[in-house]
């Protein structure tokens, strides 16, 4: 096949990569940008067969067929609200791929001192991303604690085992010693586990966005040293869209970085009052709430976890219908990492088909809190948290909130009284305007959708 064909396709697939990145940016885009991409990577996996230069063509195919018998049942099976754990694994399978193909080829040809470079970045960066990745999805899915783990002399471990990484990357180039490599895999491991454990709950998603970043600068390596071009744009527009993903999200949460990935190095104050069940709490009926629903001007609606947990979406749709029927103005306050990943409540919200217009950014609807009558807070804990910016020893303080303490009354949705993910107490349950409404979401929507109906 012609190579002026095959650059041809492979620049057609690199542009289709990056209008799925661009139109992945607005809810509205983002179905059709992941078709876009999808039918890049068509092109990609096509030209690469027809290239000719592939072997073993039949154990690949093979391999190809068992990942689609595995991936589409685990995909139509895993729940909006596992998203985040699903990327976690997607992003640690990717960076062990690309460390895979790094160690093999270096196993098989050592190259030249620069190929090798390539090599041993494409070994290191890969293993810790699917290690870390690996830690990532055991806090997302609660199989380990989603606190900060901080092992005993941890930070100096995992600055001596940093040192030992970087020593043994070096140390390779110039001999190409097959047993420094495979310490430099079994040291890269070690250094991704110790990189996730100390990051809390709460930041777990941004430590997804940067290994991802991880995981597209190894492929990009990898491309480098297969000499595919390919994979050097793919990489490279992963490694950059990860890293500018990551510092938007370490942005709306109000830190930096280091803070985010190394803060709990820091002794800090748990902040957030004295224990929950010391204290009382104002309860109500959804009778008593849809009266205050019903009869308010204004209401905004702050979606969180427990809506897609509660898979809720199609009913708040139904009871922001009524009240609008009602002549009640009613908005979405969206917080840009509400829930556990990016995008995860307009994602939500877009499958309940509610009206763009009503999706309100941050920047935007605070300023309508002061004048709203009524703030229906539906699971969403640490993003309404007043703590992020009024008690300084918070671990979340500086994080950006939704003000929803300023709107004339709050109505909370919750399950318990069990804290958010960060795992702090929220004040605002405590406040005098805040009314609580316990059970699953769905549920208490449900009753509420049922009071609004039956009144006058």
């Amino acid at each position: 096949m012609s190579q002026d064909l095959v650059h041809l396709v492979y620049l057609l697939a690199a542009l289709c990569f990056i209008l799925a990145l661009k139109g992945l940016s607005t809810p509205r885009h983002a179905r059709a940008a992941n078709l876009v991409g999808a039918l890049g990577m068509v092109f990609a996996v096509a030209i690469a067969f027809g290239d000719g230069r592939i072997g073993n063509v039949g154990w690949i195919l093979a391999a190809i067929a068992l990942g689609v018998v595995i991936g589409i049942p685990a995909a139509r099976a895993v729940k909006m609200t596992a998203i985040p754990q699903m990327v976690a694994l997607f992003n640690g399978v990717g960076g062990a791929a690309a460390a895979l193909v790094a160690l093999t080829e270096f196993l098989a040809t050592t190259g030249n001192a620069g190929m090798r470079a390539a090599t041993v970045f494409g070994v290191l960066v890969g293993c810790v991303s699917f290690s870390g990745s690996l830690v990532t999805f055991l806090k997302l899915q609660e199989l380990m604690t989603t606190r900060p783990v901080i092992l005993p002399y941890g930070r100096s471990t995992a600055i001596g085992v940093s040192v030992l990484c970087l020593g043994l990357a070096i140390a390779v180039v110039p001999t190409a010693s097959t047993a420094l490599v495979l310490a430099l895999t079994v040291a890269g491991l070690l250094l991704g586990v110790l990189f996730v454990l100390p990051v809390g709950g709460a930041d777990v998603p941004i430590a997804i966005s940067l290994l991802n970043a991880f995981t597209g600068l190894a492929v990009a390596a990898s491309g480098y040293v297969l000499g595919n071009t390919l994979l050097i744009v793919a990489g490279t527009l992963v490694g950059a869209s990860g890293t500018l993903l990551t510092r938007m999200m370490a942005k709306a949460m109000g830190r930096s970085l280091t803070n985010i990935l190394f803060g709990a190095f820091t002794p800090a104050a748990a902040g957030g009052g004295g224990p929950a069940e010391s204290r009382t709490v104002r309860t109500g009926t959804p009778e008593d709430i849809a009266i205050m629903l019903g009869y308010a001007r204004t209401v905004v609606v702050i979606p969180g976890y427990g809506l897609a947990v509660a898979q809720a979406q199609h009913v708040v749709r139904e009871l922001a219908d009524l009240l609008a029927g009602r002549g009640v103005e009613v908005a979405y306050g969206i917080h840009p990492v509400a829930g556990r990943m990016p995008g995860h409540m307009n994602v939500l919200l877009a499958e309940a088909d509610v009206p763009y217009a009503q999706l309100k950014e941050m920047e935007e609807v605070n300023p309508r809190l002061a004048s709203t009558d009524v703030a229906l807070v539906i699971g969403a804990n640490d993003v309404v948290n007043p703590a992020a910016r009024d008690q300084p020893d918070s671990p979340i303080y500086g994080m950006p909130i939704l003000d929803v303490d300023k709107a004339d009354s709050v109505v909370f949705l919750k399950r318990s009284m069990r804290p958010g993910f960060a795992g702090i107490e929220n004040e605002l349950l405590f406040n005098p305007r805040t009314t609580l409404l316990f059970g699953d979401a769905k549920d208490s929507l449900s009753s509420l959708v049922t009071a609004v109906k039956q009144l006058a």
